[in-house]
């Protein structure tokens, strides 16, 4: 790229001022803005076009009137202003240096060139934090809306291309709204703040669930059952222990799972205006607990539970946005998953098979791990074509996605396939196996 042609290095001088890192790190774009315009000179209009923004836009950044939260916009102010990726709870910029504030200050006609500063002149994580506490925040239900938008941008992304590289900015932005618990605010307000910080302690929870890091997906849940309890959302709370009762089956505790999803369906039973979808989700959860014990009477009786509250879901029913991924295809696979995890592939596989079909195509984990057990389910029919040809397709959406819950499912079917070790369908998933996904130690054997 010409130099003429690259974004302007914002000032060393700015990028340091504790005013400004206080602006990237709460992510008050309005402010940030207004410093690179008066510190800076970069205009409204040149930030829109840097920024991939309308001016418009800008101005109403500017005048206090929208906020900007979705992941892919900040990440364009992050690039198109030259702010360093740390400032702004991002990973690190490809085109920042190895030095993570030192920039190349433009000489320009009109004044001297402003002193350098060194990232030892950036205030300690104590001070920010303190900087940070003693701005007083106007917030609005508009802002608590922002907010959720945000939420609803993290699951997709996480859905997309897992929650690794998206936790430290789910991280600070749960930590920001917690500070913002500490001060005093009308009670809707308040009570609103409470709910997303729930709902983004239990998304870093899932993110540390996906990637079998289990204690400190418990702590995050443990977390978000506090913050929901503190404004008595009994269905949220339902929904954090049927999290957890999921993380369970996974750590082979499937009493453990039965107790948390027995106590997830109490809170959702107390809860005022709980909708069909939230027990039938928390009835299949039921239902994979029992499974997981090999209770066949018990996860015959709950799977049914689940299809009946499902068919009583109206389409203007109220459900809680955490629920609404809870479709039919996903009854359908879950169905099949329950039924596969008592041993019954052949009425498990028409059903995930059909529901693979359905599936949104954006969801790369949720393709994968479907179609794992797809895989399975044929495998224990002795379709061994058919299983390792599936669980080729698997490995195709796990590519796409950091999960390490997905990865070791399908090396837990590599495992699967000792019987049959040196068919040359096997041979050809172990060789795909190992150029898709990295080897852990002891999981595949040359």
């Amino acid at each position: 790229m010409p130099d003429a042609d690259r974004p302007q290095e914002l000032p060393a001088r700015l990028l340091t001022d504790p005013e400004m890192i206080n602006a990237c790190r709460a992510r008050d774009f309005a402010r940030v803005f207004r410093l690179v315009k008066t510190r800076a000179g970069i205009y409204p209009s040149m930030i829109a076009r840097r920024c991939e923004l309308t001016p418009s836009r800008v101005g109403e950044v500017m005048a206090g009137r929208r906020q900007l939260l979705h992941m892919d916009v900040i990440e364009r102010i992050a690039d198109g202003l030259r702010i360093p990726g740390d400032m702004l709870g991002l990973a690190r910029r490809p085109w920042e240096t190895p030095q993570a504030l030192v920039v190349t200050e433009r000489e320009t006609p009109q004044q001297p060139e402003p002193e350098k500063q060194t990232p030892d002149s950036l205030p300690g994580p104590d001070v920010d934090s303190i900087l940070t506490l003693a701005t007083r925040t106007s917030l609005s239900a508009a802002t608590l809306e922002a907010f959720r938008s945000s939420i609803e941008d993290y699951w997709r992304r996480d859905d997309q291309h897992g929650g690794e590289a998206l936790r430290p900015a789910i991280v600070g932005q749960l930590r920001y709204v917690v500070g913002l618990l500490k001060e005093s605010r009308p009670p809707s307000i308040q009570n609103g703040l409470y709910g997303i910080a729930a709902e983004l302690a239990r998304l870093t929870g899932w993110t540390y669930f996906d990637a079998r890091q289990y204690n400190q997906a418990r702590s995050y849940f443990t977390e978000a059952l506090q913050l929901a309890k503190e404004i008595d959302d009994r269905q949220f709370m339902a929904n954090v222990l049927a999290c957890m009762s999921l993380q369970a089956t996974y750590q082979d505790k499937p009493a453990d799972s039965l107790a948390l999803v027995t106590a997830a369906q109490d809170q959702a039973r107390s809860a005022l205006g709980t909708t069909p979808r939230v027990p039938s989700m928390l009835s299949m959860r039921e239902a994979f607990a029992h499974a997981t014990l090999g209770n066949q009477t018990s996860t015959h009786r709950a799977i049914p539970e689940a299809h009946r509250q499902f068919e009583q879901i109206q389409a203007t029913d109220p459900d809680p946005a955490w629920v609404t991924y809870f479709d039919e295809p996903k009854l359908i696979v879950d169905t099949g998953i329950a039924h596969g995890r008592l041993g019954e592939a052949a009425t498990a596989e028409p059903l995930i098979a059909d529901a693979l079909r359905r599936e949104d195509r954006t969801n790369q984990r949720g393709r994968a791990f479907h179609a794992f057990w797809l895989a399975r389910t044929q495998l224990d029919q002795g379709k061994l074509d058919q299983a390792c040809s599936t669980a080729t397709q698997a490995l195709e959406s796990a590519s796409a996605v950091a999960s390490e819950r997905v990865s070791g499912h399908l090396r837990e079917f590599y495992d699967q396939l000792a019987p049959y070790r040196q068919e040359p369908v096997a041979l050809a998933f172990e060789a795909r196996l190992r150029a898709v996904l990295p080897p852990v130690s002891g999981s595949l054997h040359p």
